[in-house]
């Protein structure tokens, strides 16, 4: 983990980068496919889910979280990659949607800099690297 600047810049360019956007969604999508059958089950995704957090801390202090209630967040969370609603993610709809979450979080980014704490590999580390490497060029 490492703590990165950017602003809303940074992912819209990363995503309108064709080759680098496609790259990324490409290698997180075989890393995700664990039975490499092309497909993401819910199963496959559940654990990137769970690696998200997104009810596990609270200011810093662990709650506990009704079992239930994270299972209906993991289940619309799958069922917005699933466009086709045919129980399985392709690497289409994968792509689509993970652009539309970066835009979106672009979108609530704006366009002043924020400072936040980016896990090595995540989408948005990559947009940062990206970024850096172009201003290095």
């Amino acid at each position: 983990m490492s703590v990165e600047v950017l602003d809303s810049a940074t992912i819209v360019n990363f995503v309108e980068d064709e080759e680098a956007f496609n790259v990324s969604i490409r290698d997180r999508f075989a890393h995700l496919d664990t039975n490499h059958d092309g497909l993401l089950s819910y199963a496959e995704l559940l654990e990137e889910f769970q690696s998200l957090r997104v009810f596990e801390t609270h200011f810093g202090i662990d709650v506990i979280t009704d079992p239930k209630e994270l299972a209906h967040v993991y289940n619309s969370l799958f069922v917005q990659f699933d466009h086709d609603s045919n129980g399985t993610v392709d690497l289409e709809e994968f792509k689509a949607e993970t652009k539309s979450m970066m835009l979106a979080m672009a979108n609530g980014i704006g366009f002043l800099p924020v400072q936040m704490a980016l896990e090595e590999g995540s989408f948005l580390k990559k947009a940062v690297e990206r970024e850096s490497t172009k201003l290095a060029a």
